[in-house]
């Protein structure tokens, strides 16, 4: 059961001119970002990561009854966000290292025992994902390259969720894989925001956000300029929105 957090926007401005963006993220929610290109979604994921700074506004997160809030990378990991990010080539792995390797490198200090790293601890977690994520490796220590690209990108999210986040940021994460790997981690994905785990996804294919998430936020030159849910989900209107056409 993941720990129950929720994350909120307060004024959000993600660029000069743009209104401000006030959203709330519960647990167990999965939210979709949708737009044309440059539109404004990757940038709001990525404050919502910590990984850009907003021009007005603050992100928050409430887990434990505290509240934290995000102004970094390193803070917004500390306080129980995971972010898969789009180009795992050049943003995600680790090419010269080992499956293990890439796995392990975010919860170093949780398998390091008198100061020292436990092969036994790193080996533990990583077979729970392993087999949770149905990653097919030849073995652990074998490079991350000769993986295919579908579990180079299992391992990445396998390194993500062995953070034990409340709220899972993907940024598109079923590019470039292929059709069972797709399938597995849609199933992934709503096994988490069951058990409680927010979830905000980025896709550029607007069939999977349909089919996953619980509302999406449509963006609009750097503005949400849609919010749609139940019934009203549907391709022609989230298209509408991306256009500013009335559905």
């Amino acid at each position: 059961m993941a720990d129950r957090g929720t994350l909120s926007t307060h004024d959000l401005v993600i660029a000069p001119g743009a209104s401000p963006i006030i959203q709330t993220i519960a647990a167990g929610e999965i939210v979709g970002l949708a737009g044309l290109d440059g539109h404004g979604q990757e940038l709001f994921l990525k404050m919502l990561a910590g990984l850009a700074s907003p021009l007005g506004g603050t992100i928050m997160i409430d887990l434990h009854g505290t509240s934290s809030k995000i102004t970094s990378f390193r803070k917004a990991v500390a306080s129980g966000i995971a972010y898969l990010p789009r180009d795992r080539r050049a943003n995600g792995i680790f090419p010269t290292q080992s499956v293990l390797d890439n796995f392990a490198v975010s919860t170093l200090s949780r398998d390091t025992r008198l100061g020292l790293i436990s092969p036994a601890a790193r080996k533990a977690r990583y077979d729970i994902y392993r087999e949770k994520l149905a990653i097919s490796a030849p073995r652990p220590d074998a490079p991350i390259t000769t993986l295919s690209g579908g579990n180079q990108q299992k391992v990445l999210l396998a390194r993500a969720l062995a953070l034990e986040p409340a709220i899972l940021l993907l940024n598109d994460p079923t590019r470039g894989v292929d059709v069972a790997t797709r399938h597995v981690l849609y199933d992934v994905f709503r096994g988490l925001a069951a058990d409680g785990m927010g979830l905000v996804i980025l896709s550029s294919e607007i069939e999977e956000i349909l089919l996953l998430c619980h509302r999406v936020l449509v963006f609009r030159e750097n503005e949400v300029a849609a919010e749609i849910a139940g019934e009203a989900m549907n391709t022609e209107n989230v298209i509408s929105a991306m256009f500013g056409r009335a559905a």
